[in-house]
């Protein structure tokens, strides 16, 4: 039996660095995540440059898969909350493990920023898949 993990990522709007995690977890650990993300306001639309930068590296469109989202869509039994470093009060819902990354966010800071941004949350992500795996998170 394969159980997958329920991780969710927040951050204050749900368009850039939460919306780029989701997007990762979903195409590259589909096995072992269900990905969820959030915030607690919405933007009209994702952050483009995460959008068009997502596309180039992985062929995958955000603006056609994913949308931003209030919290409240995120369901209730998390394994894992990822808050991205909001610089202010953080969103939290209840979780079995909690984690804050302190990643400032990319936006109009240029594309190098923003690969650099998506490189790091890829290495994060993976980095809390080995944690799972070596029985480090969850006993």
């Amino acid at each position: 039996m394969n159980m997958k993990y329920k991780i969710a990522y927040v951050c204050v709007h749900n368009s850039c660095r939460s919306q780029i995690a989701e997007a990762i977890t979903k195409l590259e650990y589909a096995d072992f995540f269900d990905a969820y993300s959030g915030g607690t306001e919405t933007k009209p639309q994702i952050n483009q440059d995460a959008v068009r930068m997502i596309k180039d590296i992985y062929g995958y469109d955000m603006n056609i898969h994913q949308k931003s989202k209030l919290i409240d869509d995120i369901p209730e039994d998390l394994d894992i909350l990822v808050t991205m470093g909001c610089h202010v009060e953080c969103p939290t819902l209840p979780c079995r493990h909690r984690e804050d990354w302190g990643l400032d966010d990319p936006t109009g800071l240029g594309d190098e920023m923003m690969a650099q941004t998506i490189q790091l949350i890829q290495e994060k992500i993976m980095d809390i898949k080995k944690r799972i795996e070596n029985h480090e998170l969850f006993k």
